[in-house]
């Protein structure tokens, strides 16, 4: 693993999300989802600097009171990543680990794994893990990710990829599992440079499209590691979502 000081965690908060609205606020056993997220990544890589990059003083105020660092960042940014760059200028780090405010499960193997990725000639490191049910491989909630043969990914999508043309697209369980479907993960690790490079890029035509930041990175020419994980995840997306993650607690 590169060197510990080189290396920062910042978190991209949003107030705002269309999907479900306020999540990050949203309560779960009495704590909120933003929180559980900070104590799970202090618990898991206490060595690492910690920041939360924010956008409104009620998540600033729920984590501060909790002992967070916080970063207050602009309302109008387009993405998350817009967001951490805005955020780094004040941190200075050279590589900076992404862990999404909605990821309550991301696990010291997952962060460790990022950091050995950017530390390599990638510009841009991801994680992605394989899909188990047809069910969850045809949410467009669950981004797919392909990857080559170099482990680079190649595209991202909220359509199913790969996509079964002999079959129709209508697969089963048992083809999704014995087949390259990969869910992409809300982990990103950047090096400091193409954090303010990916700032100045206009927001591209097929980010646009799929609503998925991490398309500007490879419709501009640069390339994307992607390592896989078998660690449980539960993105926090839905109120479904929320409700699986209070199961996963209660169990």
């Amino acid at each position: 693993m590169p060197t510990m000081s080189r290396i920062a965690i910042i978190v991209p908060c949003r107030l705002e999300s269309t999907r479900f609205p306020r999540k990050l606020l949203h309560q779960v056993k009495g704590k909120s989802l933003v929180t559980w997220v900070a104590e799970r990544i202090s618990r898991e890589m206490p060595d690492l600097p910690l920041y939360f990059a924010v956008d409104h003083e009620l998540l600033r105020s729920c984590l501060v009171a909790e002992g967070f660092k916080t970063i207050m960042t602009s309302v109008h940014h387009a993405s998350g990543t817009d967001r951490i760059a805005e955020a780094n200028r004040q941190i200075g780090a050279d590589l900076v680990i992404n862990v999404q405010a909605d990821e309550p499960l991301v696990s010291a193997r997952q962060i460790g794994a990022l950091a050995e990725l950017i530390a390599g000639p990638a510009d841009m490191a991801t994680l992605a893990t394989p899909f188990t049910t047809a069910a969850d491989f045809a949410n467009p909630n669950q981004v797919k990710v392909v990857r080559g043969n170099d482990a680079r990914a190649l595209y991202f999508s909220r359509a199913p990829m790969p996509f079964a043309r002999e079959l129709g697209g209508k697969v089963d369980d048992a083809w999704v599992r014995a087949n390259p479907c990969f869910r992409h993960l809300g982990l990103y690790a950047y090096k400091a440079d193409l954090l303010e490079k990916f700032a100045r890029l206009p927001v591209g035509q097929l980010e646009q499209i799929e609503k998925l930041e991490q398309l500007r990175v490879l419709e501009n020419g640069y390339q994307i590691a992607c390592g896989l994980t078998d660690d449980p995840t539960i993105g926090v997306d839905t109120l479904e979502d929320a409700v699986k993650f209070e199961k996963w607690l209660s169990a």
